[in-house]
């Protein structure tokens, strides 16, 4: 069973329109959804936890229909959103008797391991802490109930360098087990590109790309060169480009690439800022 699939989803707000969307994220598999502010992330993700209602196309999650009537399946969900969204006036301590009244499989001797590890105060008013560190107890929440899926949505916002390295750490012990699988997003390429096995690229709603992260790395490179040499190539082979007054990077399939030629290795930022670029031009 995947994790998540999503057929032709689309969903429209005025002017902006996402989708269609089609992802598939396999159990025990890590996808990373990449796009600027405003290209549908957190649409895409309120549309899977049926807070939002689609307008066209279907979801699943967990074998499950996304919708209103999926309660029973979000037991096995973890979520985590950009503002947490916790009572103001509760503490850590507090909030983890509200989240053992919630969740069936609640471990509360988890829940306080993930605090006292990540640093987070347990007796000040969630209205009261950093940025941080309400992701960071979002984050404990997320985990401390046996959830199959963790849906997250910029959960290393706010964090330092450090502590966002220990979390990336976490979600990935975390789909050790082959049952458990996590979709998240961020704008902090380099958390996707050491933890994920898909990437989704969105743009303006549009999904421009959906591959196995190491197939990405493997099919594409950037092509360094001259214009006239750029003009040469087939335009259909060419997903990207940057040009300045004396020189040109392509980005290309290696299988495209002329003869004799040798391609710079593309990481997963270079190859979303290039592929919007394209899109801009």
């Amino acid at each position: 069973m995947n994790a998540i699939e999503t057929r032709a989803l689309t969903k429209t707000y005025g002017d902006f329109t996402l989708g269609p969307l089609d992802l598939t994220l396999p159990s025990g598999c890590i996808m990373g959804l990449v796009g600027e502010n405003g290209a549908g992330k957190t649409t895409a993700i309120r549309l899977l936890l049926g807070l939002t209602k689609p307008d066209g196309g279907a979801a699943t999650v967990l074998g499950a229909p996304a919708g209103p009537d999926m309660r029973a399946v979000k037991q096995d969900i973890g979520v985590v959103l950009d503002d947490v969204g916790y009572p103001a006036g509760l503490t850590a301590t507090q909030m983890g008797k509200v989240l053992a009244a919630a969740y069936e499989h609640w471990d509360m001797p988890l829940y306080e391991r993930y605090l006292h590890d990540m640093h987070v105060p347990t007796d000040k008013k969630f209205s009261t802490l950093s940025r941080g560190n309400k992701m960071k107890l979002g984050i404990a929440g997320a985990l401390s109930h046996r959830a199959k899926l963790l849906i997250l949505d910029e959960p290393t916002g706010g964090l330092d360098p450090v502590v966002r390295d220990e979390v990336v750490d976490i979600f990935s012990d975390f789909t050790r087990d082959p049952a458990c699988s996590i979709l998240i997003s961020s704008h902090i390429v380099s958390d996707l590109e050491k933890l994920c096995d898909y990437i989704a690229f969105l743009h303006k709603g549009k999904l421009l790309l959906c591959e196995e992260k190491d197939r990405l790395l493997e099919e594409y490179g950037i092509l360094q060169c001259d214009r006239n040499t750029l003009d040469a190539l087939d335009p259909r082979t060419v997903l990207g480009k940057r040009l300045t007054p004396y020189s040109a990077e392509a980005l290309i399939r290696r299988d495209a690439a002329p003869a004799g030629t040798q391609l710079k290795p593309v990481t997963i930022e270079e190859l979303f800022v290039l592929l919007v670029k394209e899109d801009l031009q």
